[in-house]
């Protein structure tokens, strides 16, 4: 039949794109097309595309008559491990994947069938930015996206790939999502590129190093996951979605429960002398299934730890003060990163675990001056708010309005569970007793003697969980090999946990 003879061929002159020299040059790249990084990503033939003969309305600057295959975009639903979701990758072999109006409402329409269906939408960046020729209508569209990722947001899980450019206002699509994945040397991201840098601060830059992937990953904390190449990326973003749920109704998959390794030897991992760093990851490792975590922002501030992991086969958010880094100290970086997280992780139905290791907050004028108060506000905000089930333990130090923020009982841990070598106190035993003891300290024969002999006092009386626990502060005094027993019993009790909250609109944190 003819009709059909001419579907076929203009379905295969669209699903060309841009054409062979255009897709050489994006290979040229190593890079690969926007269908291909689909069928790279979803489980094999199960993509199915919608809009695919959508065509621009502009007639402007010589637009009248330029076709522009699908748009510069390709939109459609397929699955992960065969879970069903919502996806649209630009492809920058059409007019360099910039945005018109009919572009964005491929985007928007995709968007909204996840929001109606509760699937995650997963979005491929790949774009020169918006289409001039089209003025305000492609600022029009770009804004419909923002809209729509704020209605989503809390919703479904969100997910943006940048897979090439990402400039000037389409950066904030993906600051809107839930998880950025960049690949090393194809990711760019920034708000004015190079030129307009030097233009009108005079400073010379390159792309890579004003917002290529690791300075994204590393330095401005606006990407989660950092990869070497687009299959990398994509085995990641496959990983991640088996520990979410489809959306805010429901709660992730259960698996299969696996024990921790046993070369994790929990007893083992924390040093005698408190002072010594050591690795919390280890200690995750000991208690998760399988001994698999899967970390969120590892390359960003570093003295705290968030990701994933499951135990008895239920997913847990994760979150802990890194001693190798800043002595685990929270900052202005670590409390964005932890708050959001926990942000995230209630929005999900994802319980939390918290490992306490923590000395304070980062002093410093350059804290102070840019606003470590309202940041590590964020922290004290984001625990008190969750209502999942919030389950922490103390390992080491928890001092002063660290060991508060840190999901202490006070914002409404259902459990606190401290390790004989936990020291909760105002401040550490050093500083503590150079104020309580000064005078002592001052007028002694041997005040180096007379110090040490104070630090001892106060470690012997508050340097403990046991003060604490007096209070009922500390649930429970646990040795370091009963701790997955604990926690995953406590996951199994909070289950159903049902909590009341005062009637409001919504809350107003310190943003």
């Amino acid at each position: 039949m003819q009709r059909i003879v001419d579907f076929f061929s203009k379905k295969s002159t669209v699903t060309q794109g841009g054409g062979e020299k255009a897709i050489s040059k994006q290979k040229a790249g190593g890079k690969m097309t926007a269908r291909e990084r689909i069928a790279a990503l979803l489980d094999e033939g199960s993509f199915h595309e919608y809009d695919l003969f959508v065509e621009h309305k502009c007639q402007d600057f010589g637009m009248a008559g330029k076709e522009l295959a699908a748009d510069g975009v390709v939109t459609g639903s397929g699955t992960i491990n065969g879970r069903p979701v919502c996806i649209y990758a630009q492809d920058f072999t059409v007019a360099g994947g910039s945005l018109g109006l009919m572009h964005a409402r491929k985007i928007t329409k995709v968007m909204d069938h996840a929001i109606k269906m509760g699937v995650p939408i997963i979005g491929i960046n790949d774009s020169g930015g918006a289409r001039i020729q089209e003025g305000v209508n492609a600022l029009a569209g770009y804004g419909e996206i923002f809209y729509r990722n704020t209605l989503a947001s809390g919703v479904v899980p969100q997910i943006s790939v940048i897979l090439g450019p990402c400039a000037g206002g389409a950066v904030y699509s993906p600051a809107l999502t839930d998880f950025v994945f960049v690949v090393d040397n194809i990711s760019k991201m920034f708000i004015t590129g190079p030129e307009v840098v030097k233009t009108v601060l005079g400073e010379e830059i390159s792309m890579e190093d004003l917002g290529g992937a690791r300075v994204q990953a590393e330095t401005a904390g606006n990407a989660h996951f950092f990869s070497n190449s687009e299959e990398e990326c994509f085995a990641s973003i496959r990983k991640l979605v088996t520990f979410l749920p489809d959306n805010s109704r429901n709660k992730a998959a259960l698996l299969e429960q696996k024990n921790p390794k046993a070369s994790y030897k929990i007893e083992e991992l924390i040093p005698k002398d408190s002072k010594i760093p050591f690795d919390v990851r280890d200690i995750v490792r000991s208690i998760v299934d399988d001994s698999e975590f899967f970390e969120v922002q590892e390359l960003f501030a570093p003295n705290a730890i968030i990701g994933f992991g499951r135990i008895n086969g239920e997913t847990v958010g994760i979150i802990g003060n890194q001693a190798l880094y800043l002595a685990g100290v929270l900052d202005i970086d670590g409390s964005d990163k932890i708050a959001r997280f926990i942000r995230f992780c209630d929005a999900f139905n994802i319980p939390l675990l918290t490992l306490v290791d923590i000395p304070g907050y980062l002093p410093g004028s350059d804290q102070e001056h840019n606003g470590v108060i309202r940041h590590g506000a964020k922290v004290l905000y984001a625990y008190s708010e969750a209502s999942v089930p919030k389950i922490t333990v103390i390992l080491r130090k928890a001092y002063g309005g660290g060991y508060i923020a840190m999901c202490s009982n006070h914002l409404r841990a259902d459990f606190v569970f401290a390790w004989p070598t936990a020291e909760i106190a105002v401040m550490g035993p050093e500083g503590a007793a150079n104020i309580i003891f000064r005078s002592e300290i001052m007028n002694a024969e041997n005040p180096d003697e007379m110090r040490k002999l104070k630090v001892k006092e106060y470690t012997d009386k508050f340097a403990n969980p046991y003060v604490a626990a007096s209070s009922g502060y500390v649930d429970a005094v646990i040795t370091p090999e009963e701790t997955r027993a604990y926690v995953a019993h406590a996951l199994q009790l909070t289950r159903n946990k049902q909590e009341a909250r005062p009637d409001r609109k919504h809350g107003v944190p310190p943003f």
